[in-house]
Order: structure tokens, then C-alpha cells, then sequence
């Protein structure tokens, strides 16, 4: 009995840390950081790169505890965060408070050690996420464009820790995420509109599942695949990628604003579903294919 307790409690203290950072969606965002170290280095330092990775989950690990501390009340109304360590009772807020703060004194020292504009910007994404972004979730439908600017940051913090540099370059891979945000969020809002609903979260742009919400999905779908392929007409410095590759992104961009359009015809749940797994499919496709475009050209 006593060694299946001493197994479980490394198990349940791991259990709870990976789900109150949120590990995929962490994994996702440093591998977001990754993709645009790769295109901004010229010689890879792995160290560096390691450096990115560790004090890029913690910022982000970070602002998803103190994001569930603010909302631990309104997660515990909902199916889906209902189970979440805080209002699942297994984790207390203090204990919460803690590991927020020792991740963010770690995030903030080891990002200040590739270079302080990568922490200054890792600050920055903190501070927009915890104090903008989440109270304004249950006041207005606009809290998606403000988080839409930490929501951002990944992709371009890269190309900073590898250059020291803010230019027309990160400023690019910036505006990429920057319009990508809203399709994806939005297809969440729609999928878990009945839930969102039980939190009094405002993530839809009209608040309803309606026409004109799924003409902006269409139309902010649109402005990413072309944002997307403008490395392509050489106007933004040392990020290029070659026509092979943006004709590539062309056609993955056709499916995206494809099952868009299919959100604006048929409007359920089950599409919403559908494009929110193709946006995903295409930011990380996108990057890998800027990374592979950069080495193998």
C-alpha cells in the first residue's frame, strides 16, 4: 500500500503541474518560440535554443496558473476546466500562487540571459494575458483581439532571442500569429459556445453563433494565408521563403479559408470543430515549412 501511495504522489503532483501550465498548449507556443529562433539564427546555438524552450514554458506556464487562480470560480462551472487541479480541489491557491511566481522569477531570468529584449517581451506577454486578457473575457467580445497581442509574441520572441533585434522580420511572424489568433479562437467560441455561456465568457465577435460572426472568421482567415505568403515577395528583409514554398502555404491556406467558408454555410458545432483542428494543423505546418524553406534552400 505504501508503494503504490509513494508512486502516486509523484504521479499526482505531476498530473496536476502539467495540466495547470497547460502542457500542449506550453509545448505548442515554445515550439512556436523554436521555429522562429531557426529562422532568425545564423548558426544554431543549441544552448540558446535550450535556453528559449525552458524560459518560454515557464512564461507561458505562468499565465495559464494565474489564469486559472483569477477564474477558478467560473471553471468550476463549466465541463471543460470543471476538472481543473484548483476547482477539482487538488491544488490550492496558494500553492497556485507559488509555482506562478517561481515560473515567471525563472522565465523572466533565464529569457534575460539569451538577451533582455527576449525577457521584455516575455514580460510583456505575461503581463497582457493575466492583466488585460483575462479579466476582459466575461466583459466583452473584444477580449480576443487583446489577446490576440500575447497570443502573438511566440513566434517573433524566437527571431529576437536569436538576433537581439526587433524588425520588419519578427514584426512579420508577429502579424501572422497576430491574424491567425482570431479564426482559431473563434472556432472554439463556437464549438463551446454553450459552455463558455455557463462562465459568462464573451469569446464569439457578436456573441452569437451567427452570420456576421462567421463573415469575420472568413474575412481574418483571408488576411492570415496572405500575411502568410508575404516573405515570399521579398519586401521583409532576411525572412524570405522561396515560391515553392509559398505556393505550398497558398494551397494549405485554400483549405483553411475552405472550411471557413464551410463555417459560414452550414454553422455548427461539428465544423467549428473541424476548422479549429485545420488552424492548428496550418500555423504548425506554416512554421515548419519556413524552417525547412531557410535550411534546405
Amino acid at each position: 500500500m505504501s508503494v503504490t501511495q509513494s508512486q502516486s504522489v509523484p504521479q499526482s503532483i505531476i498530473r496536476n503541474f502539467t495540466e495547470i501550465t497547460k502542457v500542449r498548449l506550453s509545448v505548442s507556443v515554445v515550439f512556436s518560440s523554436a521555429a522562429g529562433y531557426l529562422l532568425g539564427a545564423e548558426a544554431i546555438d543549441f544552448y540558446t535554443l535550450l535556453l528559449l524552450c525552458v524560459g518560454g514554458y515557464c512564461m507561458v506556464g505562468a499565465s495559464n496558473v494565474y489564469n486559472q487562480i483569477i477564474e477558478r470560480d467560473l471553471d468550476a462551472l463549466m465541463d471543460r476546466t470543471k476538472n481543473r487541479p484548483i476547482p477539482a480541489g487538488r491544488m490550492s491557491v496558494p500553492s497556485a500562487f507559488i509555482l506562478a511566481s517561481i515560473l515567471t522569477i525563472v522565465g523572466i531570468v533565464v529569457l534575460y540571459t539569451i538577451n533582455p529584449k527576449t525577457a521584455m517581451f516575455g514580460a510583456i506577454s505575461i503581463f497582457m494575458y493575466v492583466s488585460l486578457y483575462t479579466p476582459l473575457k466575461t466583459k466583452t467580445p473584444l477580449s480576443v483581439f487583446v489577446g490576440a497581442f500575447p497570443g502573438a509574441i511566440p513566434f517573433m520572441l524566437g527571431w529576437v532571442a536569436a538576433t537581439n533585434d526587433f524588425g520588419i522580420e519578427p514584426g512579420t511572424l508577429f502579424m501572422i500569429q497576430f491574424f491567425w489568433q482570431f479564426p482559431h479562437f473563434w472556432a472554439i467560441g463556437w464549438f463551446l459556445f454553450e459552455d463558455y455561456k455557463k462562465g459568462g465568457f464573451y469569446m464569439l465577435p457578436n456573441g452569437k453563433r451567427d452570420k456576421g460572426t462567421a463573415i469575420q472568421v472568413v474575412l481574418y482567415t483571408i488576411w492570415t494565408v496572405l500575411a502568410s505568403l508575404i516573405p515570399a515577395v521579398g519586401v521583409t528583409g532576411k525572412l524570405y521563403i522561396t515560391p515553392v514554398s509559398a505556393i505550398i502555404i497558398g494551397l494549405l491556406g485554400l483549405g483553411f479559408i475552405y472550411y471557413a467558408m464551410r463555417l459560414y454555410k452550414l454553422k455548427t458545432e461539428k465544423v467549428a470543430k473541424q476548422l479549429m483542428l485545420i488552424s492548428v494543423s496550418y500555423i504548425t505546418l506554416l512554421q515548419v515549412i519556413y524552417v525547412l524553406d531557410k535550411f534546405l534552400r
